[in-house]
């Protein structure tokens, strides 16, 4: 027995060795989606590609769960633009998606519902009929309205990505869009504070920061879904898998388990990766599809100056949250083909500042999509805002070991939030089968980002150039990608994808088979 073991560590060194000669032509570590969506860019284009997971299933912010049988989501929850001639059915036909991914339109009249102190206003997809839908609560603002509506269209499409156009390295042509924040934009739009409210009620969507998140955060999420809603059976892991399916059909591979402790260079550029278990692995490219803050972490290298990693160090984060996911009761709870976002009051800006006695003064509350038609729901999410300080004496425990005084903390901020949700829905508490919670730490732990926070790093308008992180670094063949380049959600992190691919695979060619792939066949 004695000399198996011996054996059996010899072979798993032997194997170690022999990996140290391995090279690929590409390395992207972390397996969320802007690391899937270069994966499959660059295997397309030929390149022998390698993709490195710390965890065994892939996918990042797309990663789900079971728990009794039933799947739930942990980041992605629903998408927008997906009708044809829409910009996301473009990026899904050209990543082999739309026959991969199932999903069920939203209420096309009513994807999103916003209450404030118990007054509820509804978000229609279509611009007119969001205009309309809206106006009818606000009759007297209805040219604001319609302001509103065509002016983030407008800073949406100012991405030349948006319609396919050429890239470039500044994905946005007015930079007056980094430096106008949310709240100065949609002052300058009306006067009325609760219309303002209003249209800014689902900032949950991006962690919006009154004085801070530039406005072009908000037009790219509120144009994606205004112009179509849909939400994704089963869970947006499928995302994943197809994107992983079609890069190994194209000669790539992804590592599970895989964890990258260390990237290194050698006096002009990158040169292989290290995992935890000593595996080494060369390549000509690398990209790290994790957060900038982490990544520098891993890179001992000075190619990386002091300025740079202090600059990277220091950048805000956004929140994080605090999700509660419930069973219900077989057939007990009507299916809501929308999103409900609720605040205490008018004054939405400060739902970060937060009490032990008033929390949550804000939430998400939205069903998980089954079979379509469905009239009950299985399932369901509530999302709150929660800082990483209410966790962070637990920051050095693992998970499943955090002891029982975090269970009691979980339980009780779950308890709170379901009874708000409650107060709007009285028929939500009986009809709980059994729930289930994640709290920062889950989230730091899970999908690597820094603080457990929801969105990576916080744009601050009154710092655009510092809080905004090219994919390009001083090591010539390392880049970023992810959503804390270009913007956060599948949109952004998919145009923040293909420009990170755009650095190595000739950007027209991107764009042309882009185009070529809305071909009918």
């Amino acid at each position: 027995m004695y000399n198996l073991k011996i054996l059996c560590y010899l072979c798993v060194k032997f194997k170690n060795i022999l990996n140290l000669a391995q090279k690929y032509d590409i390395i992207i570590v972390g397996s969320g989606l802007g690391g899937l969506v270069c994966g499959y860019i660059l295997a397309k284009n030929g390149y022998k590609t390698a993709i490195f997971e710390k965890n065994s299933q892939i996918g990042g912010c797309l990663q789900s769960f079971t728990r009794k049988g039933v799947r739930f989501g942990t980041g992605m929850h629903y998408i927008g633009s997906l009708d044809k001639g829409q910009i996301m059915h473009k990026f899904f036909k050209y990543l082999n998606l739309l026959d991969n991914v199932p999903v069920n339109r939203m209420d096309k009249n009513c994807y999103e519902v916003i209450s404030i102190g118990g007054e509820r206003y509804e978000f229609a997809c279509g611009q007119k009929n969001f205009v309309n839908t809206l106006a009818k609560k606000f009759p007297e603002n209805r040219t604001e309205i319609e302001d509103y509506a065509q002016k983030i269209r407008e800073i949406a499409e100012s991405s030349p990505l948006y319609n396919l156009q050429q890239i470039n390295s500044n994905n946005f042509i007015d930079t007056e869009y980094f430096t106008t924040s949310i709240y100065d934009f949609v002052s300058s739009i009306t006067k009325n504070t609760r219309l303002q409210s209003v249209l800014m009620g689902n900032l949950s969507l991006y962690a919006g920061v009154k004085d801070k998140t530039p406005i072009y955060v908000c037009a790219l999420m509120n144009n994606f879904y205004m112009q179509s809603a849909w939400r994704i059976v089963g869970g947006s892991e499928v995302i994943a898998n197809s994107l992983a399916k079609s890069i190994e059909n194209f000669g790539g591979k992804i590592y599970r388990n895989a964890e990258v402790e260390e990237m290194l260079c050698d006096d002009k550029k990158m040169t292989k990766i290290c995992l935890t278990d000593g595996r080494q692995f060369e390549a000509d490219y690398f990209i790290a599809n994790i957060h900038p803050q982490i990544a520098i972490d891993k890179i001992k290298s000075n190619l990386l100056r002091k300025a740079y990693r202090d600059r990277i160090k220091e950048i805000e984060n956004t929140i994080s949250t605090f999700t509660v996911f419930i069973k219900f009761k077989k057939n007990k709870i009507k299916y809501l083909n929308h999103n409900f976002y609720y605040h205490d009051s008018e004054n939405i800006w400060e739902n970060e500042n937060y009490n032990e006695e008033n929390y949550p003064k804000n939430y998400l509350y939205m069903h998980q999509s089954g079979a379509e038609g469905e009239q009950f729901a299985e399932s369901a999410e509530i999302v709150a805002f929660m800082k990483y300080d209410d966790v962070k004496c637990w920051e050095n425990t693992k998970i499943g070991k955090r002891g029982t005084d975090y269970e009691a903390f979980k339980l009780q901020k779950a308890r709170k939030l379901i009874d708000k949700v409650a107060e709007q829905f009285p028929d939500l508490k009986e009809n709980i089968e059994a729930f289930w919670t994640a709290s920062p730490l889950t989230y730091r732990d899970y999908t690597a980002t820094a603080q457990g926070s929801m969105y990576g790093i916080l744009r601050d308008r009154n710092f655009p150039i510092q809080t905004r992180v090219s994919q390009r670094t001083k090591i010539p063949n390392f880049f970023f990608t992810g959503q804390n380049i270009n913007s956060h959600g599948i949109l952004g992190v998919t145009i923040g994808a293909i420009t990170t691919a755009a650095e190595i695979v000739d950007k027209e060619t991107i764009v042309k088979q882009i185009e070529e792939s809305q071909q009918d066949r």
